[in-house]
This record gives C-alpha cells, structure tokens and sequence, in this order.
C-alpha cells in the first residue's frame, strides 16, 4: 500500500511495489516525484525526516535529513544587517538541503534500487511536464507578480508566457531534469555498483556540480526577501561538505496498548508524545468522541504540550532537552492539574526538573505569556506561506516508511538557473535572541514542525501516518489516531472526521505569531459542540467543511494491508493490491 498527498506520488511508488522493490525504494521514488509535482509543498531544496520499520532491523528508525545552519550564521551576522527575526523567504534563511541526503540514506541502507530506477519517474515528470492541481495555480498566482519583480529566474519556470499556469495545464522544470539526469550520468561512471552509485550520488550534490553551483549563487548574487531588502545567501560549499543524514532512535510513548513513536527533539515531533502523556489522565472514552468535553480536554492539553515546546525544544546536539522529565509521570500529573473547565489564555511551560522556562521576549508588539515574557510578531507582508508533503508506504514483507517531505518551496527563494530549484528557508525558524533552545546557533539544526508518526500496536507494527500543516501536523494528526484508538474509526472515517486545532501558541514560521485562546474546528462540527466551546472561553473560528489536514496513512492490520488518504483538495491518494 502506498498513500501520500499527490496521486502521481503514491501511483509511482506503487508501480515499484509492483515490480519487486521494497517500502524502502517505493519511498525514495515518491519522495522525488512528490519535489516534482509539488513544488508549491516541497523541493530538492527542502529537508526530510523519515520514520521506518524494517522487518530486518526488527525496530523502528528515525532519518534526520533535516540541514544545518551555516557557519557564518551567527545572530550577530544577522542583527548587524538590521534584522531582528530571520527572513522568511530568500537566501539568507537556507540550510543545507538535507532532503536528497535523507532519501539517499534510505535507499542506502534499507532498499535495493540503484538511484537511476528510484529518479526516472521524477525525472519525466521534470521533462515532459505534469498536470498543475488546483493549490499550485493558486500558489503561483498569488506570487506572481513578486516573481516578475524580485525574482525573474523564478518567473521563467514558473510562469510560463509570462502569467501563472491554469488548472489542469502542464507544467515542466527541464531544469530539474537535466541536473538530475547529470546526477545519474556522472554516478555510473563513477562505479558500477548500487552503493558506490548512491555514495557518488551524495558526493555530487554535496561536494560536487550541485554544491559548487549553490555555493557560487548565494556568494554572488543578491535577492529581496521578506524583509523588504536584498541580501544574498550563507552557504558555502564547507556547509554542503561537512554535512551527512544520520539515522537514529527515535523517542517513543506507550498509550493505551499503543507504541507512538516520533522523532527526537531537533523537531516538533515529541510534542504529540507529550500530549498523549496528559491524555493518558482523562477518560476520552467517557467524554465521547468529538463531544464539547473531548475536544476542549485535546485543545487544553495541546496549549501545554507547545509550551512546552516553546520553552525546551531544540537541537540536542546544541542544548539540553529533558525529554525524559517531559514524557515522565509526575510531571505530566502535574501539569494535567492546569486543565480546568475552561479555557486558557496563557502561554504556560512547565518546570522540568525545577528549571525556569526561557521564552522570547523580543519584537515590535509582544503577547502576554505567563511569567511576563512575550513572542515577537512582525507585520505580515502578504507573500504566500509554504506548506508541507506527507507519504507512508508498507510493503508485502511488512516493511513500513512514514515520511514527511517539506521546504524549497517554488515560494521560498529564488530558483538556481544552473539547477532548476530553490534554496529552502527553514532557518526562519531559529530565534535571533540568545540564550534559547531554538536560538539560531552555525552549525545547528532548526526546530521544525515536520512530524512523521508511527506505531506499534501490542507490541507488533501497526501503523505509519501523518499529515502537512505545519503548527497543525501534530495536533491533525493526533486527532487522527485518537480517532481510531478512542473512536472506534477506521482509517478513513478518522482522516475523514472533522478536524480541529489550536493557534494559541507562537507560530514556527515567520512573523511568528500567537493567537491566545484562539482555536479551528471545521463547520461540519455539530454546532452545539461549537456553541459550548464558546461558553467555555475559547475563541472558536469554523473554517470550511473539509478545510482542515492532509492525512495520509497505511496499517498492517488483522492478516491484511490498509490505506486511507485525504479527500480534502482532492489530491491525496491511496493504492494497493
């Protein structure tokens, strides 16, 4: 079974299903498709995390193709030029592109496929074009004329005879192709084995033609970002050279018979563990699926859980995150103490181990937390946010991938004409104040919100979702799994159950924004759930009736295999046989 949020994704990973590969080059060969028809979600540029288990490995594994920090990005190389929170577009807020280090390492260690078989689907595509979905118009037209202004190298691919596609046309990236058909070319000469291909592969890209082809762009030439001036970009071809995609244990949380695993703190990912350790105090059950007292108790154990990601979260290899004392429970019993009958305004991290929480307490116009500390904001200037991709493969040996590709949006900098792809902007994400978990360190990984998900059931594996959404993946996607563990659901009917999220806490991404007490559901919700909400002290805002999540999932499952996949957009896809 393969689902993802792009039919051509998961229909590419199937077709490698169905002629022997394993989940592992299924993944790999989505992925790439998914920067191809996607550009508006993610690209070459953009970083990975992926969660898998191999039937091998008899384990779960976590790749961090998440990229670092340049070495010469310093907050004071960042506040000399006037700044006071990283732009988010432009080249000044690129990592190094970890998504084809991420996906490499995959294919490396876990598949079988040399990298020629995994590319030739994207690679068409790139060539001979793919139709443009509604969301990528949408995109582009509302860019469109900053492209023609700011950014002509990215007005001649994306604009084709000078105005944004239509719906249903065709769109190529010849561009693309030709880097990677180069990529290609270059690893077979260079050996005639799968695994000196793929470590060519990585030498190209990192220390190779792609390398040196970004290294000359950010060091000569110069683009207008959001901050309303040009700067030119960071990364050197040290930068490219001195990173690799690692593979690590993930972090894991027992719920009710259920093994949730999620990835180390460099993300988002353990907030939806510490979510479901406050959960674990409360009888859903008796609450009733998407009751008033359900979804207030999710809502109010989510304002704590991303305050707690506020004041803790960051590289581990940088700062100390006490993982351990947040997933424990005596501090999760305290902390369900703060759920009351009503909702909260507070921003309220907790004291792990007796620390004092650090929040920022910079910008032009700061929102009250408790203890006196603020969250910058900056005023909007209107350009069109990234989002994300998701894809979950399991394979007939059993083997399962969940996968959460993002960044090097076609919106997120300026594309690279010798390439024919963009920089991604993921250091937007560091905060210029020292001092802090997620303060922008050289070298350090940016606190993302990408989230795969996976988990075992009795002990056995079960399950591989997730969702794009930034902020939102881990509050859609646990309402997802709460679904199906509390709600009885199948896979579908929870993708398919109306959705709801919290903004209460300071957005990920520029101009990092909190709206306390303020909480979505979708207006399918029964009106008397949103009426007691109401009553309750939340700020309840219904969005349109299928308006809220991505999800995609695949489940090993009572002898069978499953799938489910988005209805939302009309784009997400799930196949199997």
């Amino acid at each position: 079974m393969v689902a993802s949020t792009h039919w051509l994704a998961s229909a590419a990973g199937m077709s490698v299903l169905e002629r022997g590969g394993n989940a592992f080059d299924a993944a790999v060969t989505a992925g790439f498709v998914l920067q191809v028809v996607e550009p508006d979600l993610n690209g070459p540029g953009g970083e990975v995390p992926i969660l898998l288990w191999s039937e091998e490995d008899g384990k779960v594994s976590a790749v961090c193709g998440q990229g670092t920090a340049p070495a010469a990005a310093t907050i004071d190389r960042f506040t000399g030029l006037g700044l006071d929170v990283v732009p988010g577009t432009g080249l000044l807020a690129a990592t190094v592109p970890g998504a084809f280090g991420g996906w490499l390492l995959l294919l490396e260690r876990w598949g079988t496929w040399t990298l020629a078989d995994v590319l030739e689907p994207a690679i068409s595509y790139a060539e001979h074009g793919f139709p443009v979905v509604d969301g990528i118009a949408a995109t582009i037209g509302a860019v469109a004329e900053m492209l023609i202004d700011d950014w002509p190298t990215s007005s001649a691919v994306w604009l084709p005879d000078g105005r944004p596609p239509r719906p249903g046309s065709r769109l190529a990236n010849p561009g693309l192709a030709a880097t990677y058909r180069r990529i290609v070319a270059e690893v077979r000469t260079a050996s005639s084995t799968r695994e000196g291909q793929i470590a060519a592969a990585r030498d190209a890209w990192y220390r190779g033609f792609v390398a040196e082809a970004i290294t000359r762009f950010c060091a000569e030439t110069a683009w207008r970002d959001s901050s309303g001036r040009a700067h030119g970009g960071l990364l050197t071809g040290d930068d490219l050279a001195s990173w690799e995609a690692t593979a690590e244990d993930p972090l894991g949380y027992d719920y009710h018979g259920h093994t949730v695993y999620k990835t180390g703190p460099w993300g988002q990912g353990p907030v939806f563990l510490q979510q479901l350790a406050l959960l674990s105090g409360f009888d859903l059950d008796a609450a009733g699926h998407l009751s008033a007292d359900y979804v207030h108790t999710v809502v109010e154990c989510a304002k704590l859980a991303f305050a707690d990601r506020e004041a803790w979260y960051g590289d581990p290899d940088f700062t100390d995150v006490p993982m351990k004392t947040l997933l424990g429970d005596a501090y999760n019993e305290s902390r369900r103490s703060l759920v009351g009958a009503t909702a909260s305004h507070d921003l309220r991290p907790g004291r792990p181990d007796g620390r004092d929480a650090v929040l920022p307490a910079r910008g032009e116009a700061a929102i009250p937390v408790t203890g006196g500390v603020g969250e910058p904001t900056v005023r909007a200037d209107g350009r069109v946010r990234g989002d994300t991709c998701h894809l979950d493969v399991v394979d007939r040996h059993g083997n399962m991938v969940s996968a959460t590709p993002s960044g090097g949006w076609l919106q997120s900098s300026p594309l690279i004409p010798d390439l024919g792809f963009c920089l991604g902007t993921r250091a937007q994400m560091f905060w210029l104040e020292p001092g802090l978990p997620s303060s922008l360190r050289p070298g350090a990984r940016p606190r993302t919100t990408l989230s795969p998900s996976f988990a075992l059931r009795d002990g056995r594996p079960w399950l591989a979702f997730g969702t794009p959404g930034g902020d939102q993946q881990d509050q859609w996607s646990l309402n997802f799994f709460l679904s199906v563990v509390h709600g009885g659901l199948n896979l579908q009917e929870a993708i398919d159950a109306p959705t709801f999220h919290s903004v209460h806490f300071p957005s990920s991404f520029f101009p990092r924004e909190a709206q306390p007490g303020v909480m979505l559901i979708e207006d399918r919700a029964d009106p008397a759930v949103v009426a007691e909400l109401r009553r309750r002290g939340h700020t309840v805002r219904t969005p349109g009736p299928w308006s809220l999540g991505r999800l995609s999932a695949v489940a090993r499952d009572g002898g069978f295999l499953r799938a489910a996949a988005n209805p939302r957009g009309a784009q997400g896809y799930a196949v199997g046989r």
